[in-house]
């Protein structure tokens, strides 16, 4: 008996057949959580052995298919012969209701304010069959106690056993198909708008345009800010508080919104665990000219998250006729080989020489350079690869891979399709265009990309266009100024979390802040193009899950286990530290439990810990309601305990700017749930009480001395009576939590080009502004510059020393 346990009546031919039509056709299913871990389902690495209704794509793993089936023994055990030939199949049933990939809506788990059911919520017909043939197992299912007093009054029963929203219930979901037919797939809207989530991962950084690992099993990211600072962080998000490499002092940017100057691009040599070398690119002003600069530092030997600052060596300098266009891309490709991507040059046109920079095979401007760095710490700081296209040709640079870009804004190496590997080695580019369109390229080698010939698919310079050796290769997808002005390329997908996205390039547009995904089909080699939305209802509605980001895009990352990312903030200034780094999550599929898992190696820390504390909030969603005609059950079951004990459930389950284009921006698509306005709206207008902080040596945006607008003018503030609480009222109206140390006696520099506004100044600490304590009087002091006071604050309650 216990070798064949058989489905009463026709329901279990109807569930087998139906769950294979879900199989079959899985491709965007229902906006809800989907898993009681509060997760998406996923297809079990080791087939199910007893609930095999679901062993193609559920919520269970072999492990807890093995302990649903220990316990449907239990149960059963308590019946004779003819209590298993009429209650084993519905016993069965509803045990495995927790693999169904409909878990979270039959057990009632979407709403965290109310509690988990017991057993899974039940259409009328079928409840009836249940009570009739079964009622004895009720006790043996459930120990709850509402259940336990109404189990003997079928109507009572199944109406509290109802679910809301009749559409969940079991069996009938398995034959609804607007619930089953794209069950699995990455859901879209009826725009065919690609719904995901996100996960927000680090925050308060000023300008992030780029987040890179060291590919040295480590799993630490670094993310650099456009003034030329980059932040170490941990696999466990914590950000170390002394920063990796800090080259403010030698980088050229401004607070300007739109100031494309400033630290670039950074990447890590392959062999970066070894020779410890990394590589940065960044604008620099030597005299009265203004240049980018590519070089190559070693992480300190004595501490392996600190550059040493003393071992820069300049690889390379390139003058830059005019502020914009300064290119920013540094990685290394497949063949070892170190890419620099730079821009045209500035201005509008690229109207240097006859052709342009881009065309101009003389000139390292709008191209795609090609250098090996390898074995260089004698000789040549670097060497020319010698299967490079024009090392032959006189009337060209040795250094060029491929021309005619116009500024190529972010570039990736594809990982290839963890399988087969198809796809490995393509380098995707975004290229910024100039009136019309925007475009995405495949870098080939020795290829022309057309500009100033062409931008995108159209004629740009028509004379240029109409000439027969221009031989350029055209994008694989280019979009209107209607849709965006400024492209951000991004990464095609090839982590392990999400097998949905495998093979999806996921894109943006600085501007617009639209995200954007192209798939190839294999059949015709063209790309299909689908935007990328928010999830819309409960679709993001899982612990930690975000529908909403900052407007302007800045860049794209993946993580040491492929993870897709990208930045973005609220003011696109490289001093405004509203910049924040999200991780792109697919809500209807991952991978199984325990696939994707891997070690980190141990880090030796030798600074400070910041602990990662979320900022952003999930919008647009208000939580269910639920009104049940009887008294809800209480939460005092042990079998529920059970089972969040073995699901892991927590308590309470609850750039710089690549164009120069005008920033006018386009509709807002619905749906796609952007935080922020547009450049000219997002300015705050100087109001009395308004505060900054500077004079921090680190640039570090959370410190600094108290600088205060007043009447038309900025001033300090001075630290006769300052204290905690004073910091207090400053570091919250900059937005943070809580101040960490009140600053006197002008830690962070003395302000000496302003006047002093505020001293005497005395906060009990809920105050909104130091405008609102006591003070002297606006301008009214005793003291002098060496008493400027500061702040530090933070954004947690703990500061880890190790």
């Amino acid at each position: 008996m216990r070798q064949c346990v058989r489905v009463p009546g026709g329901l279990g031919v109807l569930w087998v057949l139906t769950v294979c039509v879900l199989v079959l056709c899985v491709a965007p299913a229902a906006t809800h959580p989907q898993c009681l871990d509060f997760k998406p389902p996923f297809r079990p690495l080791r087939e199910l052995q007893f609930c095999v209704m679901y062993k193609e794509f559920g919520c269970c793993d072999y492990e807890k298919d093995q302990q649903l089936r220990a316990k449907y023994y239990r149960i059963m055990d308590n019946f004779d012969y003819y209590g298993y030939a009429n209650c084993a199949g519905f016993v069965l049933e509803m045990i495995c209701q927790e693999c169904s990939p409909f878990a979270a809506h039959l057990f009632d788990a979407e709403d965290p304010t109310t509690p988990i059911r017991t057993i899974p919520g039940l259409c009328p017909h079928y409840c009836s069959q249940f009570w009739n043939k079964c009622r004895s197992t009720i006790p043996l299912l459930s120990d709850d106690p509402h259940i336990a007093k109404v189990k003997e009054d079928q109507t009572r029963l199944c109406r509290y056993l109802e679910l809301d929203d009749a559409d969940y219930c079991y069996p009938h979901l398995l034959s609804d198909q607007k619930l089953t037919l794209n069950l699995g797939r990455v859901q879209s809207d009826v725009d065919g708008c690609l719904q995901l989530c996100l996960e927000e991962v680090a925050n308060g950084l000023r300008n992030p345009l780029a987040m890179v690992h060291a590919n040295d099993g480590t799993h630490r990211f670094f993310v650099a800010e456009q003034v030329g600072l980059v932040w170490t962080y941990l696999p466990d998000r914590s950000k170390l508080e002394k920063p990796f490499l800090n080259i403010t002092k030698a980088v050229l940017t401004s607070s300007w919104e739109g100031d494309e100057r400033g630290f670039l691009g950074l990447t890590f040599h392959p062999k970066h665990k070894y020779n410890r070398k990394l590589y940065v690119y960044y604008s620099v002003e030597v005299g009265f000219d203004e240049r980018i600069r590519i070089s190559e530092f070693h992480v300190s030997a004595h501490d392996m998250n600190v550059v040493d600052h003393a071992s820069e060596r300049v690889i390379l300098e390139i003058d830059e006729p005019a502020s914009n266009h300064n290119g920013g891309q540094l990685l290394f490709a497949d063949d070892g080989y170190l890419y620099v991507f730079t821009g045209d040059g500035g201005m509008a046109g690229d109207p240097f020489g006859k052709y342009g920079n881009a065309q101009n095979k003389s000139s390292l401007l709008g191209k795609v350079l090609r250098i090996d760095v390898d074995d260089n710490n004698r000789g040549p700081l670097y060497r020319i690869p010698p299967d490079n296209p024009f090392v032959h040709d006189r009337g060209a640079r040795p250094e060029v891979y491929a021309y005619g870009v116009r500024n190529m804004w972010r570039c990736s190496v594809d990982r290839g399709d963890p399988r087969t590997k198809e796809g490995k080695g393509r380098i995707f580019c975004g290229d910024v265009g100039q009136n019309k369109f925007e475009e995405i390229d495949i870098i080939e080698k020795g290829r022309n990309f057309g500009w100033r010939a062409k931008e995108g698919f159209s004629c740009y310079d028509k004379k240029l266009c109409a000439n027969s050796s221009l031989d350029d290769v055209l994008p694989i997808y280019a979009y209107p100024h209607k849709m965006g002005k400024s492209v951000t390329g991004g990464y095609v997908y090839r982590g392990c979390e999400y097998p949905n996205m495998n093979g999806m390039y996921i894109f943006g547009d600085f501007m617009s802040g639209r995200l954007m995904s192209l798939q190839e089909d294999r059949n015709t080699g063209k790309w299909k193009y689908n935007e990328v939305c928010m999830g819309k209802g409960m679709t993001c509605a899982f612990p930690g899950l975000i529908n909403n980001y900052h407007q302007y895009i800045i860049s794209f990352a993946e993580d040491e286990a492929g993870e897709l990312y990208f930045m973005s903030t609220g003011v696109p200034s490289a001093t405004s530290p509203s910049g924040v780094v999200y991780k792109v999550v697919d809500p209807s599929r991952r991978a199984p439990p325990r696939q994707c898992h891997y070690d980190p190696l141990p880090v030796r820390v030798k600074s400070n810990l910041i602990k990662f504390v979320p900022q952003e909030t999930l919008t647009g969603l208000e939580p269910p309601h639920k009104a049940k005609p009887e008294p809800e059950p209480t939460d005092s079951s042990d079998w529920l305990q059970e089972l969040i004990d073995r699901l892991g459930l927590p308590d309470g389950a609850t750039p710089p700017l690549p164009t120069t284009t005008t920033t006018t921006k386009p509709p807002r698509r619905k749906g796609r749930r952007r935080k922020g306005q547009t450049g000219t709206e997002s300015v705050p207008e100087l109001q009395n009480g308004m505060v900054r902080l500077v004079g921090d040596e680190k640039g570090q945006s959370d410190r600094g001395r108290v600088e205060i607008y007043v009447n038309g003018e900025w001033g300090t503030v001075c630290d006769d009576l300052w204290t905690i609480n004073n910091a207090e009222v400053v570091c919250r109206q900059l937005g943070f939590t809580r101040a960490l140390k009140a600053a006197k006696n002008s830690e962070f520099g003395e302000g000496k080009d302003l006047r002093i506004l505020l001293d005497d100044v005395q906060c009990d600490g809920t105050e909104s502004g130091l405008l609102d304590c006591q003070h002297a009087g606006v301008g009214t002091n005793n003291c002098a510059h060496y008493e400027d006071a500061g702040v530090i604050c933070g954004t947690s309650d703990h500061i880890i020393e190790v």
